[in-house]
This record gives structure tokens, sequence and C-alpha cells, in this order.
């Protein structure tokens, strides 16, 4: 890289206070037959209200269904039961009232069978358990093993208003202005199913509360790498996460000032060496190296939180001897990670891919949960993470549903004689919500599908001699 910068290709350059600069990432226009790929693969998604769609996953996946379990583990004496829970789900995900699903005449969605599901067979455990086979179904897509491998995750928050008092919300004017709110932390893949999600109180940094999440997820494969927004990262977390075997890549925000590490006081780095101005003290780190295993394991066994370890290793502000040996170890990929940033392309625009993913999956929660003015009315953190929990797991099924769609539509494409590229399926959006019905009343009532899809819309924008 100090190679690059003296020679000035104009991808990495030095200011006169030794500062580092990379030129800003352009956004690629999407070539003329991604554009014409995904007006017709959007086209021809099928119109559904939120609660028929879920009632179809069901179908496609019964252990969703079988996920949701009477008290005490029994077996339900409930006709219909997959219905109540359909719609259950869906008044919570949308942030509704049960008078928005209930229907006189129809068991199964009667009041009173509404409230003892949504009081007895819905919480965040049952929520956990019908997630994982939504994540193994989508995995098995063709469409879905086109947007990725599954392992490159992103881990982002989304923030809510709790206009209720609740001693579990926090202040931040910048986001809840006057009022109080819940920050709710989600990871998801690289195929944009959400794999975990954890509420926390108010707006602490996310960076805390990352490697808990990662590890609590519902099912699919540990991802072995991690993305993050700008300012959510620190030295220690980079050791934790590099320690427990995962690649951490977070945004950076700032860079001109941020510090690069060398280990060799000499170094001899040319325009770089104001930046690698930090010295890395390897005797710190090895000193302690069983210490960090020890810690390390019980992160990964579960036998203590990374929340605990971390705030256990920082001490009104100042890191510990053991929390300066594991920042220490951290700073060397930090400083892989900022050169990696600087000198490749493709690693910008992977990151970037993935802060683009996460940004359409808030879209689609936000369209979803739209009852309330999209404000949380939960008093407790139990009820806060039932219904988040919810929600995710409504996500996922919207995903899926969209997963299998597209699926369908480009293999018909594909019959057609329409040439699908694999590079420009590889940049469609499992989150299209145009075809989501989310708002007035709600149909409950599933076409005779045999087994199968809804007929894909047809028209004018399907013509593959267009």
């Amino acid at each position: 890289m100090a190679e690059r910068a003296a020679v000035g290709d104009g991808e990495v350059s030095v200011d006169a206070d030794g500062r580092l600069h990379v030129r800003r990432l352009n956004a690629l226009p999407d070539p003329p037959s991604l554009v014409d790929l995904a007006a017709r693969t959007k086209a021809m998604l099928p119109r559904v209200d939120l609660p028929e769609l879920i009632l179809e996953v069901m179908g496609w996946v019964p252990a969703f269904e079988a996920a949701f379990t009477a008290p005490g583990g029994n077996p339900t004496r409930l006709d219909d039961l997959g219905l109540s829970i359909a719609a259950c789900l869906a008044v919570s995900a949308m942030n509704l009232d049960h008078t928005a699903v209930i229907k006189k005449g129809v068991p199964a969605l009667e009041r009173e069978r509404i409230s003892h599901v949504a009081q007895n067979y819905l919480d965040a455990e049952a929520y956990g358990r019908a997630n994982a086979p939504l994540i193994e179904a989508q995995a098995d897509i063709g469409f879905a093993r086109a947007l990725g491998g599954g392992l490159p995750a992103a881990v982002y928050g989304m923030r809510f208003v709790v206009p209720v008092p609740s001693i579990y919300a926090r202040p931040n004017r910048k986001y809840f202005g006057a009022k109080r709110g819940v920050t709710w932390l989600n990871v998801i893949n690289d195929r944009g199913i959400g794999l975990a999600g954890k509420v926390f109180s108010g707006t602490t940094r996310d960076s805390l509360h990352m490697i808990d999440v990662v590890y609590s997820q519902d099912g699919g494969q540990r991802p072995d790498v991690i993305v993050s927004d700008a300012g959510s990262y620190s030295d220690l977390v980079f050791g934790l996460v590099h320690l427990l075997d995962m690649e951490y890549r977070p945004a950076l925000a700032d860079l001109p000032d941020h510090k690069g590490w060398r280990i060799k006081p000499e170094g001899g780095y040319g325009l770089l060496d104001t930046f690698a101005r930090g010295l890395i003290d390897l005797n710190k780190i090895r000193s302690r190296w069983e210490e960090i295993l020890r810690v390390v394991v019980s992160i990964h066994t579960g036998a203590i939180r990374a929340y605990d370890v971390v705030t256990m290793l920082q001490r009104e502000g100042r890191l510990t001897p053991l929390g300066e040996a594991v920042a220490s170890y951290g700073r060397i990929f930090k400083t892989l990670h900022i050169l990696a940033t600087a000198t490749e392309e493709s690693y910008r625009r992977d990151i970037k891919g993935l802060r683009n993913l996460k940004e359409e999956r808030r879209g689609l929660a936000e369209k979803i949960f739209h009852g309330k003015k999209g404000e949380l009315y939960q008093r407790y953190h139990k009820g806060m993470e039932a219904q988040l929990s919810g929600l995710g797991l409504i996500l996922n099924c919207v995903t899926l549903w969209n997963t299998r769609y597209i699926d369908a539509g480009l293999n018909q494409l594909r019959a057609l004689g329409y040439e699908v590229r694999d590079e420009d399926a590889a940049r469609l959006s499992p989150f299209a919500h145009a075809q989501l019905n989310v708002t007035g009343t709600y149909s409950f009532l599933l076409p005779d599908l045999a087994g199968g899809l809804r007929p894909l819309r047809d028209g004018e924008d399907n013509d593959p001699a267009r």
C-alpha cells in the first residue's frame, strides 16, 4: 500500500499531515439487462395479503406451524390452529389490534380464540423455533444460492420509539426526539434471511451486543464475515471477533482520522509512516494468551456473554491489562481491514452490498410494522422481545415467499427463451413488497394451490421478445 501511495494511482493518497485518503466509491450503473430483469420479475409476483402469505408459507414448511405448541407441550385440541396463529402473527407484525382480523362466524378467528392463541402459543421461544425451518427452506432455493453463500452477514440496529412509560426505554434525541425508545439488533446473511435478533434499551453501542446476537441465531450457518455500520466497533471487539474465528468488516467513517498499527518500530513505510504510528507490543498478547483463550472459549460455549466480557475488560473508560492484550490482538486485524478497504475496490463493494441489503430489509420492516405510527407500545422487555421477534419471523416469511416466487419467475423466463444472466439474478432483491397488502381488510382464503404456487402474473412486461 505504501508503494501505491508513493506512485499516486488515484485510489490511495496521503496528505501533508500524513493522513490516509481513499477515493470515494462511486455507484456502479445498473446494466440494461438488470433493469429489465428486475422489472419483469417484480411484475410477475402475485398480489397477496400478508395473512394469506403467512398461511401459504405454513403450507410449504410444516415445521413452521408445528413450532407453536400448547402450554406444557401437550397436543392441541384446537381446529384450524394454523389460521389462528397466522392471524395473530399478522396483527402483531403490523402493530395492529386483534380487532383487525377478528371475524364472527369463523371459529378460528373469533375474539376468544385469537386472544387465547396470542396469550398461550406465541412467545419469543416459539418464534425462534419457527424461524429455523424458514432459514433452511430458503437456503434450498436456486435464487437464494444465486444471492450468496449464506456465510457473510450484516449486523444492524432498528430503533423504535416507545411512547408508553417503560424502564426499558432510554432517551436519545437523534433517534427518538423527545421520547424514549429501544434498539432491535438484527443479523441477516447475504441471502437476506434473518438469523437472529435482540432487543436492548436505548441506543447503546451495537458492538457491545453484536457477538451475543450472532451466537444466539435461530438457525443456519454461523457467519464467517460480519459487516456492521460505521461507529459500532472497537479494537476490543475486533480482537474478540477474530479470536472467535470470524472476520470483522465494519464500515469505516472518517478514514483519515484512523490510526494504523505496526509491530516493528523501525517499519519504514514511507508515506504511511505517520498513518502507521501505533505500535503493537506482542509481549502483551503472549503474556496473557492463556487467559485470552479461556475468555474466548467461555464466550464460544455460552458460559458467559460477550457483552459481560467487553464490560469487564474496561474500567472507567480504560482497558484492563487483559483488555489491552485483547485490543492489541484486535489492532492487527483492524489495520489489515483498513488496508484492504483502501486498496481493494471489490472488498469495499462487498461491504456496501451487504449494507444496502439490510437497508432494503429495513424498508420492508417499516412497511409491515405500520400501525400506531410504527411506535412500540410495550412496557416490558418480554413484550418488546416477543413482538419484535414476531416481526422478524414475518420478515423471513415474506423473504422466503419472495425468494420462491422470484425463482419461479426466473425459471419461467428461461423457459420462454429470455436470457437470464447469473450476475443480474444475483443483484435482484428478495425484499420486493409492492405486491404485498398490509392495509385495509385482510383475506384468509387461500386459493386451491394443489401443493404448488399461485399463477405468476402475466402481461406485456413479461414478453421476452420486448
